[in-house]
Formats: structure tokens, C-alpha cells, sequence
């Protein structure tokens, strides 16, 4: 073999390894997202790791763990955020007890909350007026979990309510949706436990009724929180992460998707295509 042709095998080899240098994500180019198995927080983390990858370079991790360890594990530094702090009340005091580790980055979804939801055709604005229609409703309401704290918040409704002749249905999220459902497909009355986000907003037309007294509480927000020094470290990755914001009909879409197919990765991706203008704004 040649000169010549030794001197272009070399430039040819010198070229690959450029190539596969610059198709590797860089050390700083890899982040990791930890999230509680929640279906909003499904939605919310895949549509940041498809922005993340697509549009920006990176290689994600996801990893899906319980709540204690999501915080535990942000603290510590072993992930780099999650986009599913439900504040100030349902985990303020984890976040209260590892504050000086993180840094809330503030809502990327607003108007989370719970209470008593019918469909949009029932005819009543407030709980007050359950009880006075109560044969409408075959005089129940359909929760979920009989553990789950929104079916505490229910019975202190009808206590507080004075709903007598109301009964709270236990049953499941699967099996009250599945109820929801049924009534709706028939034109019937019907009310149920409900929470937003939550994909049955995304499928049905579906209202909140008044709670004047205040029962199930106020408004939260769902944050992204970011480990300590993240701003230092990856300043693009906690730049998307501090403009990454959701609207309730943006994740009510998602969320009712990956209900039909159970595809959030897809999903993520088909949302990203079909909002250009939204995901552009969130770009560092």
C-alpha cells in the first residue's frame, strides 16, 4: 500500500472516530428523572424526556420509584429533578424537610385540584344542591379507594353538607370511571370523587360543582423541583426545565392518548410534533 493511500486510510479513520464521538452524548449531556407512577406524572416526564432528546441532545434516564424515595433520592443528588411536586399540600413536608438540597423551580401545571365532579350536561352548580336532587344521582356518589384521602374529604362533604339521604360508593378509579362512563353513554345523572389532572377530562365534558364550604380545599400546583447546583452544572437542562409549563388541557390530551394505547413515549412525541410553537418556547 502506498503513501497516499496510508495517508487517506488515516484521515478515514481519524474521520469515524470523529463520528462516533459526536453521535455519543456528552458527559454533561445525560440527566436523570425520577417520577411517582401517577398517570399525570407519566405524561409529564416522557413529554420532557422526548423535548430533551429530540431537541436538545440528551440522554434521559427515567427512573419510576415511590414518593419518600423520589425525594430522598433529589436530595441526595442521585437524579437530576422531577416534574411531579404536588404543592404546598400533598408533599410540601417532603419538601419542607430537604429544602436546602433543592430548588423548586415553581408550577409547570396550575389548577390542580379535587372535589365532586358531574358531567357537564347535570343540571346543578353546587354541592349544596346534591341533596335536594339526590334521586337523580340513585342517591349516590361514586368514589374510589375507601383509603384514599379524597374519599375522607367526601364523607366530610355529606356530614358537612347535611346529605342524609347521599352514599358514598366505594370502588376504584378503574371501576368509577367505568360507572362514569355507563351514565354518560345513557345521558344519566351522576356524580363521583374527581381530581385534575386526570384523563376523564380529556375524554368527557366534565365539571367541578361549588364547594362553598370549602371542604375539599384549596387549588395546588404540580412543580418541577431540581436538585442543588443543577443551574451550574447543566444550565441548557435547568433552563427547559424552569420554562417547561403545561396547561390543563395540554396534559388532559396526553393523558387521555396514553389511556387509549398506552403508549406515553409515543405519545410524548406525537404532542411535541403537534405543538411546534409551545415546546419552541420552552427551549433554552
Amino acid at each position: 500500500m502506498g503513501k497516499k493511500s496510508i495517508f487517506i486510510l488515516e484521515i478515514m479513520l481519524v474521520l469515524l472516530v470523529i463520528s462516533l464521538a459526536g453521535n455519543a452524548p456528552a458527559a454533561d449531556k445525560k440527566a436523570q428523572l425520577a417520577y411517582v407512577k401517577w398517570a399525570d406524572a407519566i405524561a409529564t416526564v416522557h413529554l420532557a424526556e422526548a423535548i430533551l432528546e429530540k431537541k436538545m441532545g440528551y440522554e434521559i434516564e427515567l427512573t419510576a420509584v415511590d414518593t419518600a424515595a423520589m425525594w430522598q433520592t433529589l436530595e441526595t443528588g442521585d437524579i437530576d429533578a422531577v416534574t411531579c411536586a404536588w404543592l404546598p399540600g400533598i408533599h410540601g413536608k417532603h419538601l419542607a424537610g430537604v429544602k436546602n438540597n433543592v430548588e423548586d423551580l415553581g408550577p409547570n401545571l396550575e389548577g390542580v385540584k379535587v372535589g365532586l365532579v358531574v358531567p357537564g350536561y347535570v343540571q346543578i352548580k353546587s354541592i349544596g344542591e346534591l341533596s335536594a336532587n339526590a334521586e337523580k344521582f340513585d342517591n349516590k356518589i361514586i368514589g374510589i379507594d375507601p383509603g384514599a384521602g379524597i374519599m375522607s374529604m367526601a364523607r366530610d362533604a355529606i356530614r358537612t353538607y347535611g346529605m342524609d339521604n347521599m352514599e358514598l360508593i366505594a370502588s376504584s378509579d378503574a371501576a368509577m370511571t367505568a360507572i362514569l362512563e355507563h351514565k354518560i353513554k345513557n345521558g344519566q345523572w351522576v356524580v363521583v370523587t374527581g381530581w385534575t389532572p386526570h384523563w376523564m377530562f380529556g375524554k368527557w365534558d366534565l365539571k367541578y360543582i361549588d364547594d362553598p364550604k370549602n371542604v375539599f380545599g384549596a387549588e395546588e400546583t404540580i412543580n418541577t423541583v431540581a436538585r442543588k447546583g443543577l443551574k451550574e452544572d447543566k444550565p441548557d437542562l435547568f433552563s427547559f426545565l424552569d420554562a417547561f409549563k403545561l396547561s390543563l388541557d395540554d396534559i388532559h390530551e396526553i393523558m387521555a392518548w396514553n389511556k387509549e394505547n398506552g403508549s406515553p413515549e409515543l405519545n410524548a412525541v406525537r404532542w411535541m410534533d403537534q405543538n411546534p410553537d409551545k415546546v419552541a418556547n420552552w427551549l433554552p
